[in-house]
């Protein structure tokens, strides 16, 4: 017998790289990371216009986070506007634009002390991120 919702339910699963979940396992085993991307992949077909994921690439390995930025790219090609906050720097180099919190972390941060492409950003080098950005790049 066919089951063509399961089949788009599992092909979401792996689209957001989560594969490799076993069916029945606990949310409590799955990292923050890994429910984030589970719940993107519950909603990929909702109507909905924005996404906004706070850390998607948490505990992923790196060709999973490859996978994940061509889930994002299909979804922002779809019409859907995604808002990612990440430090991963694969990520932010990926992005269309960074808006770049700072000048520190904590209590030190706060204020937008960037705005613009990760071009600009690594051609500036005026934050921290953009320094960490431009040695990513190799730049």
């Amino acid at each position: 017998a066919s089951t063509p919702a399961a089949h788009r339910v599992l092909g979401r699963l792996a689209d957001v790289g989560l594969g490799y979940l076993s069916l029945g396992q606990p949310l409590t085993t799955l990292s923050g990371g890994e429910r984030q991307r589970l719940k993107l992949a519950t909603h990929m077909a909702d109507k909905g216009g924005v996404y906004v994921l706070d850390e998607p690439t948490a505990g992923l390995h790196l060709a999973d986070v490859e996978q994940l930025l061509g889930l994002l790219d299909r979804l922002v090609d779809s019409g859907k506007s995604v808002i990612v906050v990440e430090h991963h720097q694969a990520v932010m180099a990926h992005a269309d634009w960074i808006i770049d919190l700072g000048p520190g972390a904590g209590h030190d941060g706060g204020l937008v002390v960037f705005e613009g492409t990760p071009a600009d950003l690594i051609a500036a080098r005026s934050t921290v991120t953009g320094e960490h950005l431009a040695a990513y790049v190799g730049s």
